[in-house]
């Protein structure tokens, strides 16, 4: 059997674990679904790539550890099989919660340390973590 649908309001928890320091992503982030054809109760259903809400996408300040001068860096969530339906009337494919996935940080600007001789840059350019969705949807699965 299949899991719930993701909808609007749902959302999208990600972890990058320490010490890398994402205030982004302190807390869950709201999904906006995208369907133009399918609702759950009232809300449209999120597709593939609503998973990384507005708010997560572009440059996001990070510091790590002793590197306490913030940085910059990009996040990229990579879904499983098993938090996406293999396809729909629209040909789009429908998110699911599924479990846990890939999260990504990558450095474009690196945090720094100040030291007397100069700035020390981070030297750890990826950072991988997890993300999960959470719903309210326990009524309407696909899968």
């Amino acid at each position: 059997m299949g899991d719930f649908i993701i909808r609007t309001g749902d959302q999208v928890q990600v972890t990058i674990p320490p010490p890398a320091v994402v205030p982004a992503l302190q807390g869950p982030a709201p999904l906006e679904g995208s369907s133009a054809t399918l609702t759950v109760c009232g809300m449209k259903a999120c597709l593939v790539g609503d998973e990384l809400p507005a708010q997560l996408r572009g440059a996001l300040a990070y510091t790590s550890g002793s590197f306490t001068n913030a940085g910059t860096g990009t996040l990229t969530l990579t879904l499983t099989p098993a938090n996406t339906t293999q396809r729909t009337r629209n040909g789009a494919p429908i998110l699911i919660k599924g479990g846990s996935f890939t999260a990504t940080f990558t450095v474009v600007t690196p945090a720094t340390q100040t030291t007397p001789a100069g700035p020390v840059p981070d030297p750890v350019t990826v950072k991988s973590g997890s993300a999960q969705f959470l719903t309210t949807n326990t009524s309407v699965r696909a899968g």
